[in-house]
Parts: C-alpha cells; sequence; structure tokens
C-alpha cells in the first residue's frame, strides 16, 4: 500500500520538473514551452535550482515592558513641506463639470500608516489615501476653501495651509 502511495506521489510530481524548450515564433518573438514545436530549432533551458528554506527557529519575542516601564508614545513625524499643488493662483478654477485634480507636495514622504485627508470647506473629501494626487468631482461652482490632512488612525498629525478658490462651471439653469 505504501509503495503504490509513493509511486502515484512521484507520478504527481513528474510535470513540476518538466523540461522548457525556447524558440522563435512565426512572428519573430521568443516563446517558452513544455514541449518542443514541430519544425522549429529549439534550445533547451536549464533552470537553477529551487530556493528552499530550511527549518528556522523563531526569533524569540521582545520581553513585554513590566509596570515600572512606562512606554512613551511614538512621537508624530512632522512634515517639512504639506501644500496642495495643481490649483491655479490669484484666479478662478475653470471645471464645467466641477471635477479636477488636486496635487499634494510632502517632504519628507508620507510614513507608513499615514494617510492623506482632502477637506473642502473643513469637511473630509472621499476617502484618505497615501497617493499624492486626489480627484474632486461635481464640486458646486462658487467659492470653496481646500486643504490636507496627514492622518495617523483618526488622529490629525499635521495640516496645509487653506486654500480658497473660485469654482468656474457652465452656467446649465434655464434662461
Amino acid at each position: 500500500m505504501r509503495q503504490s502511495l509513493a509511486l502515484v506521489l512521484l507520478l504527481l510530481a513528474l510535470p513540476a520538473v518538466a523540461q522548457i524548450y525556447k524558440y522563435t515564433d512565426a512572428n519573430g518573438n521568443t516563446a517558452f514551452s513544455s514541449q518542443p514545436p514541430d519544425g522549429k530549432k529549439v534550445e533547451t533551458v536549464d533552470l537553477p535550482p529551487l530556493n528552499s528554506l530550511g527549518g528556522t527557529a523563531p526569533m524569540p519575542s521582545s520581553p513585554s515592558p513590566s509596570q515600572n516601564q512606562i512606554q512613551a508614545p511614538p512621537t508624530p513625524a512632522s512634515y517639512q513641506t504639506l501644500q496642495l499643488t495643481d490649483l491655479p493662483n490669484d484666479e478662478a478654477l475653470r471645471a464645467n463639470n466641477g471635477s479636477f485634480i488636486v496635487g499634494v507636495m510632502i517632504q519628507p514622504r508620507l510614513q507608513p500608516g499615514h494617510l492623506l485627508q482632502l477637506l473642502v470647506d473643513g469637511k473630509p473629501y472621499g476617502q484618505p489615501t497615501n497617493v499624492p494626487r486626489v480627484q474632486v468631482t461635481e464640486l458646486d461652482r462658487g467659492e470653496h476653501s481646500l486643504s490636507v490632512q496627514v492622518l495617523q488612525g483618526a488622529q490629525v498629525i499635521q495640516q496645509s495651509q487653506t486654500i480658497n478658490l473660485t469654482v468656474q462651471r457652465v452656467h446649465v439653469g434655464r434662461p
């Protein structure tokens, strides 16, 4: 019984060690296959041995702080530059459908665990993100204030200066 089980397992493992062939197809592209094509010049591809990882003992965990030791909370990172970009200076923003992209300049890079939250008229706009470009859609025409916050969880780490701008849209009202 054990011999037949070992034979079945060996047969199942054979396709995993099949030969790989390299050839050029009719369009001149290099192609790879597990079976050599008929009438084509092929090269066999020798693969390096697979990586294997031996059993290692887990790293010992760091000792938990005793009640006598008090851990200081991590100090929030301060960003030297945090400002909105890609917005017009001293002129209205023409966005016929109320959609535009706001860039965020942040130096140094956004730290792991930190997210950017756009504020429009003092209220969070959209979902927090780690991407320094935010799409604003269907913003009403008129004057708005925009800023961006750096969040760590629900805590505000830092906030940019507020920029006031006027959004111009095509008026679709009836005469």
